[in-house]
């Protein structure tokens, strides 16, 4: 799942703190890049409570693998120059061209920007790795930096390529009207019906635009993940490969997990990171992996003697700011923190959960900015909010991540269901609050707007496969929390599962023992080195002056 402004593209994938997120900035800021679109025993009692709740439905219980399906048409690698990017793409490009629906014969053909980074090592292994990006939405191409820089083309050749209606795709299903309504609800109430009607009437302007019949219209329903996993293995077939390692995070460990059940040929393994199972991702789960990953935070801090002396009661602090702000919002004057001039921002308790959920302040910080806010300084929740402010317009695909939100996720649960969820999670928060799922508010009215089938009994379905797998997971990531990764691993028998302590969403990139993990995994998919994982613990929190000693 990833985040735009302070709602995400879906599934999340705003990326921690430190290291990570300034190399980020480096690589990003020729586009003036915003966090993005781009994942103990007491939460394992409420956890259980909650698989009751959101148990798959019937079209989700566990079948046989299916055979492989056959394309309708043959896909084509056509070769050509690599796209324009901040870091110039080190490798060879092109475009899959394939059938928009392979269900609709004769329909049209799409194009999907493909790029191949040769391997650092000078002995390459034979089976190359593919990476499928978060979203759904976004952007495959930009992430090439920190793909290499985590070591993906270490000893393999890595291939990247843009799922379907995302920038870099021909159809690109951005909503630069939508990126405007985030750029000017930074100053508006986060869960207030005003801005939801602003919100769906952004919604529809895509929608209308990107389907009016003058412009051959996209067909909507057909892009969704049954039809980007086959895009996937169309690229394998078309370039002639063999066997390949699957790599996805967030979104794109749905889409992993997809691939690998419908097109399980060639696969030689599969890690996934920042875990959304298929069968049980929707609206209220949103809900359980926020508490999981704020409550783990907390927790952490409490385990931390000064974090804990400095810092008592967070859970506590947390209801009574979101409940104070959902009360009476503040309106302030930040400056976003890629710069420029100060805007103004409005914080009410939807905007600071929200923000939470986005790591959008580091979790190294938190502690220490609600602690602030509780002393009327909020600060650093208003400059990340400020961040929304400065969307590039086009990049994220809300297009595409409306197409399979609406048609994948949002069906089945009731907006009632979503807010008993937010009761389960939060049962201090306002209703108001809780009536809106994190970083995707008013969703069901957007889906109502945005108007494409249920596709959950094809696609909320369980993969079962004895395919070697690494699952990670970060302890601190409140868009897809931890114990969701040891859940899709039921069903995968030869699986590792590692949980990386004080990380968010995205791990690889983040830690350098999840590099290490993957790297050996990738060489021994059954027996990878893990021993860099039991010595980790999340690093100390912040800690400011006392208000006697500042």
């Amino acid at each position: 799942m990833t985040g735009q402004g302070i709602r995400a593209g879906g599934l999340p994938s705003v990326h921690g703190s430190g290291r990570f997120v300034r190399r980020r900035t480096r690589y990003r800021s020729a586009r003036r890049r915003v966090r993005d679109a781009r994942t103990g025993a007491a939460f394992l009692a409420a956890g259980l409570a909650f698989l009751a709740v959101l148990a798959p439905t019937p079209s989700g219980a566990v079948p046989a693998p299916p055979s492989e399906p056959r394309p309708v048409a043959p896909a084509r690698f056509v070769p050509g120059p690599c796209p324009a990017a901040p870091e110039p793409i080190p490798g060879r490009c092109g475009v899959l061209e394939v059938p928009e629906n392979r269900a609709r014969h004769g329909g049209r053909t799409i194009r999907l920007t493909v790029a191949i980074i040769p391997a650092a090592s000078a002995r390459p292994a034979e089976d190359p790795v593919v990476f499928m990006t978060g979203g759904p939405g976004g952007d495959a191409i930009g992430d090439i930096p920190f793909l290499i820089d985590s070591g993906l083309n270490r000893n393999r050749d890595l291939i990247v390529m843009a799922q379907r209606g995302t920038l870099h795709a021909q159809p690109n299903l951005a909503c630069p009207e939508v990126d405007r309504f985030y750029a000017d609800a930074v100053g508006l109430r986060y869960d207030a019906p005003s801005t939801g009607r602003l919100l769906v009437r952004a919604t529809k302007e895509c929608r209308h635009r990107l389907t009016r019949v003058t412009a051959r219209g996209v067909e909507l329903s057909a892009y969704n993940t049954t039809e980007n996993a086959a895009d996937f293995a169309d690229l394998r077939r078309a370039l002639g490969i063999d066997r390949w390692n699957v790599y996805g995070y967030s979104y794109g460990t749905d889409l992993a997990l997809t691939y690998l059940r419908r097109h399980p040929r060639g696969v030689r393994s599969v890690a996934i990171d920042s875990v959304v199972p298929p069968q049980i991702v929707s609206l209220p789960w949103t809900w359980d992996s926020a508490s999981e990953g704020i409550r783990t935070i907390f927790a952490a801090c409490a385990a931390q003697p000064r974090c804990k002396k400095r810092y008592p009661n967070l859970p506590r602090v947390l209801t009574e700011q979101v409940r104070r702000l959902e009360a009476r919002p503040l309106t302030v004057m930040a400056r976003p923190p890629a710069g420029g001039a100060p805007v103004k921002v409005v914080l009410d308790g939807g905007a600071l959960v929200s923000l939470l959920v986005a790591n959008a302040v580091p979790a190294v910080d938190v502690p220490a900015a609600l602690d602030e806010l509780a002393r009327g300084n909020p600060t650093r929740f208003a400059r990340a909010r400020a961040a929304g402010a400065t969307p590039v317009l086009g990049e994220f695909a809300h297009g595409f991540t409306q197409s399979v939100a609406c048609s994948e996720w949002v069906p089945g649960y009731t907006q009632a269901d979503l807010l008993r969820a937010g009761r389960r999670a939060f049962p201090g928060f306002p209703d108001t609050v809780l009536a809106q799922a994190p970083q995707l508010p008013f969703e069901y009215d957007v889906c109502r707007a945005w108007s494409v089938p249920d596709r959950t009994a094809v696609q909320r379905v369980t993969t079962v496969s004895t395919v070697p797998a690494l699952v990670l997971s970060g302890t601190f990531d409140a868009k897809t929390g931890a114990r969701w990764g040891a859940y899709a691993a039921r069903t995968l028998p030869r699986s590792t599962v590692v949980r990386i302590p004080g990380i968010g969403h995205w791990v690889v990139p983040q830690s350098p023992c999840a590099q290490n993990v993957l790297a050996s995994f990738l060489a021994r998919p059954t027996a990878p080195d893990t021993r860099c994982v039991p010595g980790l613990s999340p690093k100390p929190f912040t800690i400011t002056p006392t208000p006697e000693t500042a």
